[in-house]
């Protein structure tokens, strides 16, 4: 999934060039490649595709040089992920009824990959044999309030150790405050969200009927059209009539049959530029800047700076703030108000 905007992110991601086409930590790939490269080994490249909105299609294509257009599925409206996932899975049936389905969004960072691979295989795994939703649960290391939780059944956990077992989900919290966070922390039964789902092709596509027939409706009108030149017509056409309802809400938390399967592979969403400093390497000031040559700073400590490579930035008596620059636009925001960011523009 590599349709959103990063609004959080702005000005280096907006709505021309958002936030999974960027490498953010200096990787040399973008978000978005390196999302495709933790799959090698697991998903060949032709089972893969990218679900985008349409004014993005040339960069994927520029950034993914294997991809061919057919595996770029264009939405003309965002209409969150429930529609997002149901159009790839229609498009999904006319290849492959018995497929298994990785859900993945094309914007998060996955610092071990090995495990990560290791995790996700151990996932398909279970999907192939139980007729189950599969959701990929982060032990949290910390209170976040910006991350939504998943809760599993405790008695799953004293039986079967379940940090590390498949357990049964008991229900899904959204982004609590500070002190639900630490309670969550504290129970131990709680795992952040990380938005990354396994299931095969048939569970998922009951579940849609199931759950949120006006969609599944509504794509059972296009899907004599899937794999031909008529596609894309065709879902211009519907998809502004779709429901705009995320998976979570719409499936997830009505269903009985979603698992959590614990991971620990240095995930984060890179959702906010707070997040990001948190992963890039500081100095003894705790000050992160990129380009790192660019920037000096004086009497200055807990900044995150992100200038274009042309340009040169001092910062002197400045303490936890965000500067970033992009496009002829500067941003000077404390930390403390990120949220405030996607406001701005």
């Amino acid at each position: 999934m590599a349709g959103g905007i990063g609004s959080r992110f702005w000005p280096v991601s907006s709505e021309q060039y958002p936030k999974q086409f960027l490498d953010f930590l200096g990787t040399g790939m973008s978000l978005l490649q390196q999302t495709i490269h933790r799959f090698e080994g697991i998903v060949e490249h032709e089972n893969i595709f990218i679900l985008t909105n349409e004014r993005y299609k040339t960069i994927v294509l520029d950034q993914l040089g294997w991809i061919k257009p057919s595996q770029i599925l264009c939405e003309p409206v965002r209409r969150n992920t429930a529609p997002c996932i149901a159009y790839a899975v229609e498009r999904i049936k006319t290849l492959c009824g018995d497929a298994n389905i990785i859900v993945s969004p094309a914007d998060h960072l996955v610092l071990n990959v090995k495990e990560f691979q290791r995790v996700v295989s151990k996932g398909l795994d279970f999907i192939e044999k139980n007729d189950a939703l599969l959701t990929l649960g982060m032990k949290p290391t910390r209170p976040e309030t910006g991350y939504g939780y998943i809760q599993f059944h405790k008695e799953d956990a004293d039986e079967k150790e379940c940090q590390s077992e498949i357990c049964k989900v008991l229900k899904f919290t959204e982004k609590p405050n500070l002190e639900k966070a630490m309670a969550f922390l504290k129970e131990g039964n709680f795992l952040w969200n990380a938005g990354i789902f396994l299931w095969r092709l048939k569970t998922i596509d009951k579940a849609i009927s199931d759950y949120i027939p006006e969609l599944y409706d509504k794509l059972q009108t296009v899907k004599q059209w899937m794999g031909t030149t008529k596609e894309n017509e065709r879902i211009k056409e519907l998809f502004p009539s779709l429901p705009d309802i995320s998976v979570d809400y719409g499936i997830l938390e009505k269903a009985d049959n979603i698992y959590v399967l614990p991971a620990d592979f240095g995930w984060s969403d890179v959702g906010t530029w707070g997040s990001l400093f948190q992963l890039r390497s500081r100095d003894d000031n705790n000050n992160t800047a990129t380009p790192n040559d660019n920037v000096k700073f004086f009497n200055a400590s807990g900044n995150i700076v992100h200038l274009s490579t042309l340009k040169n930035a001092v910062i002197e008596g400045l303490n936890d703030y965000i500067v970033a620059e992009a496009d002829g636009t500067l941003l000077i925001c404390s930390l403390k108000n990120e949220q405030e960011i996607k406001h701005f523009h």
